[in-house]
């Protein structure tokens, strides 16, 4: 982790996008605030992005967003985006967008039980490429004899493969300090390890430079020697992953594979509403939360803001402040262990403003 910048203030733009984005994020900020002097004061700036700015204004991502988290902020939340299905002239996805303006180069999605509730054991780390793969959108479509025929390019980089890498075997080593001084049954026991996904049985030269520029970095760095490293093809990597959870430390995957894999591991500890996530880069961090916009529930005080929470905890740690951010989670884990308030999506009656205050009384 990041050593914590002396500073008097925290300021940290709030993006709460689209769909029930307006909802949780504003709970993250609640808790934030709860923590009262164990951070420096936080200053929330509010700034547009979205769907819906989009149909107003034509823009999914104001250039102003862009300037304010460049200029201003230290860290940023970003709730939820609503994307159309079908293409829609002008529109790009702003988180996306934000991912490449930024340089947020990984997405770290932790995935994780809580000690103590009936399920799967599963404390594992999703390392996702972010910046490239299928996700540069460079799509077209052609008319021939046989009908129309699509195309995506796909885009697989030396550079970008190779700081993917680096950042999951540094998590790896993090993890492995930690093991020291916390015992619980769901950590991987025994070294820790990084497990490359890919499919270069098929995608010899895309996923096959992933998998070689990964490789690479272990070789290259001393300090990885310890780490333990292992491959998957990505659907042998589902299959594993939901009969031997326990088994996975560090998973590292190009941005497609990585984005399945994380939803599918979220299915693991109950809900997409859990697993929070951060959006990283060498000098900017943005919490998510890993669920969508959730039209269908937006507005009525369903949402779980229990991601966007630990997305909040996971951004405080990455900056320094790790003491806070395990606060945080231990509040959390406290309201899911107790099993009183949780939301509909856990099977309980209990909405989301009720939640957040459950969490915030057990700060």
């Amino acid at each position: 982790m990041a050593a914590a910048a002396i500073r008097s203030t925290l300021k940290l733009g709030m993006i709460p996008a689209d769909g029930i984005g307006k909802e949780v994020i504003p709970c993250a900020q609640r808790v934030l605030e709860a923590l009262g002097s164990a951070i420096p004061k936080p200053e929330f700036i509010p700034l547009l992005a979205g769907w819906e700015e989009f149909k107003k204004n034509g823009k999914a991502l104001p250039e102003e967003t862009i300037r304010v988290l460049k200029e201003e902020c230290d860290g940023a939340m970003f709730g939820s985006v609503s994307s159309p299905s079908h293409k829609v002239q002008g529109y790009s996805s702003p988180i996306v967008a934000l991912r490449k303006h930024l340089d947020l180069y990984a997405n770290v999605r932790p995935v994780s039980s809580v000690s103590g509730i009936p399920g799967p054991k599963i404390n594992m780390v999703i390392v996702r490429e972010n910046t490239e793969c299928l996700y540069i959108k460079k799509e077209e479509i052609h008319d021939s004899p046989q009908g129309k025929i699509s195309f995506a390019t796909r885009q697989i980089s030396e550079r970008a493969s190779s700081r993917i890498g680096k950042m999951a075997f540094e998590i790896a080593l993090r993890r492995a300090e930690e093991r020291k001084v916390k015992n619980w049954e769901g950590w991987w026991e025994g070294p820790s390890k990084v497990t490359i996904v890919h499919k270069s049985n098929v995608l010899s030269v895309t996923d096959g430079l992933f998998r070689e520029t990964v490789r690479k970095v272990k070789e290259m760095d001393e300090r990885f020697k310890g780490v333990l490293m292992e491959e998957q093809l990505v659907d042998s990597m589902v299959y594993r992953m939901f009969r031997e959870p326990e088994i996975f430390d560090v998973v590292v995957a190009p941005n497609l594979y990585g984005d399945i894999i994380s939803d599918g591991a979220a299915a693991l500890v109950g809900s997409l509403g859990l697993v929070p996530s951060i959006n990283a880069g060498d000098d900017f961090v943005m919490g998510e939360p890993v669920h969508g916009s959730a039209p269908d529930i937006e507005g009525k005080g369903m949402a779980n803001p229990i991601a966007s929470i630990r997305s909040a905890s996971l951004l405080l740690a990455s900056m320094g402040y790790t003491t806070p951010a395990a606060k945080i989670n231990t509040a959390v884990d406290s309201v899911l262990l107790q099993g009183k308030v949780l939301t509909p999506d856990l099977g309980g009656k209990s909405t989301t403003t009720e939640v957040t205050e459950e969490i915030i009384k057990r700060l």
